[in-house]
């Protein structure tokens, strides 16, 4: 281990990459603790502490609703601006032909996407303000209704969100990692200490909270184990390119194609998606209108974590983004048109219409088995949760979700995948 960690720094390139992005994820924890000018935070504390909702939406967008601080949606509009984007790709056949168009391509739909983040989290910024007014006695911030003071509070919030997007696209040009990721992943990693924490506490003050809490220390190592082993299989599918020449040898060589072909964005739409009704749903408890009290109160009751409809909900959701994701980003046809045109072909299997299905129908199998076992990932410490608390056993805060777990799994694979690739980069070079 000393060996390896020797190894990266004395990569010159591969240690300024590393600490830029360090720098920059310390740059994002410190405005994650930059409170909005005005803002009650002895209100705020309060609700933070009773709304799981909010929490597990800004634990998972990068947020900080704790701070009511200015970047406190996190990238959640980056997100849903993706969402939109994905889906109209998919719709529109302009954007498709231009998702088609290689490195140009991405640059333009990742501009479309930028662009409409901004108005995406104008709007949120606003829905966010007032939710959260709502939810307290004593008002977060004063005279909400004069636009001279909540409009400089969306504008702050809304450009913070933006400034995270660039600050992620900074680490994915100059550092290691997905960007985006890496934001989301230090998020997540700042509030274990805080869990562990709380936790102990209350296994201190009550003996019956030390047995969930160990159960679920084994569980969080036993789902990161799984996690690795399952997010690193892949399915080889041979491929046989011919010789050159009459008597030249075939050459062997493999397709990959991953059982978790999806990573970690399937999970990350589905929070975004599952908590958009029940924070609606919040809003409308507030109204004068009784049906509309009434609406209000349902939606909370069932998009509510730990209970049995999210559950559900969120497993429904993750399997319906698994497939909708890979079927963007795995196209059988174009793999197997690459194929043919470089002289390869499967071995028993016709090049053309029967690749392609050949194709399809192992891409199908991953994608069941993976969406499924994401969903699962993702439900289970909720589920446990959901046990320990109908049980005598009794409840505790989980370290980390099973959402965070593929999330950390996956962005810490990806930054050891870079390094070692940067590694090999460097090591070659010093034969020249």
């Amino acid at each position: 281990m000393l060996t390896y960690l020797k190894q990266i720094w004395s990569s010159k390139d591969l240690r300024k990459k590393i600490l830029f992005t360090l720098g920059i994820v310390i740059l994002y924890r410190f405005l994650a603790h930059i409170t909005v000018p005005g803002a009650n935070l002895e209100s705020l504390q309060a609700i933070s502490n009773r709304n799981q909702l909010l929490e597990v939406f800004s634990l998972l967008t990068g947020g900080s609703t704790e701070n009511f601080s200015i970047v406190l949606m996190g990238i959640g509009p980056y997100i849903n601006a993706s969402i939109i984007m994905q889906l109209l790709q998919v719709i529109v056949p302009k954007l498709e032909n231009i998702s088609k168009e290689g490195e140009s391509g991405r640059r333009k739909i990742n501009s479309y996407t930028r662009w409409l983040a901004f108005p995406l989290a104008f709007l949120q910024s606003y829905g966010m303000i007032i939710l959260l007014n709502q939810q307290s006695q004593i008002p977060i911030i004063s005279d909400i209704n004069n636009p001279s003071v909540v409009l400089p509070i969306m504008l702050t919030i809304s450009a913070g969100t933006i400034f995270l997007v660039w600050l992620g696209e900074q680490i994915t040009e100059n550092g290691i990692g997905n960007g985006i990721s890496v934001l989301i992943f230090s998020s997540i990693i700042s509030g274990i200490p805080g869990s562990i924490g709380q936790s102990l506490a209350l296994a201190q003050g009550d003996e019956s909270k030390l047995i969930p809490f160990i159960g679920i220390v084994l569980l969080t190592v036993i789902l990161i184990t799984v996690v690795v082993l399952v997010n690193e299989a892949q399915r080889k599918i041979p491929i046989t390119y011919a010789g050159g020449g009459m008597k030249a040898k075939s050459d062997q060589s493999f397709l990959p194609i991953r059982i978790n072909q999806a990573g970690m964005i399937p999970i990350i739409f589905a929070v975004a998606l599952i908590s958009f009704p029940g924070v609606l749903g919040q809003f409308f408890t507030q109204a004068e209108s009784a049906w509309l009290r009434d609406v209000g109160n349902t939606m909370v009751t069932i998009f509510q974590p730990n209970t049995f409809s999210y559950l559900i909900l969120y497993y429904i959701f993750v399997l319906a983004f698994t497939y909708f994701y890979v079927s963007i980003t795995f196209n059988p046809e174009q793999v197997a048109e690459n194929i043919q045109k470089r002289g390869g072909y499967i071995p028993g299997i016709r090049p053309g219409t029967q690749t392609v299905e050949h194709l399809k129908t192992v891409s199908s199998h991953l994608t069941l088995f993976g969406s499924n076992f994401l969903a699962l990932i993702a439900i289970m410490p909720l589920l446990t949760q959901f046990v320990f608390t109908s049980s005598a056993i009794g409840s505790i805060t989980l370290l980390i979700s099973g959402a965070g777990i593929i999330i950390i799994v996956g962005v810490v694979l990806e930054i050891v995948r870079q390094i070692n690739a940067q590694l090999i980069m460097h090591d070659y070079k010093r034969f020249y």
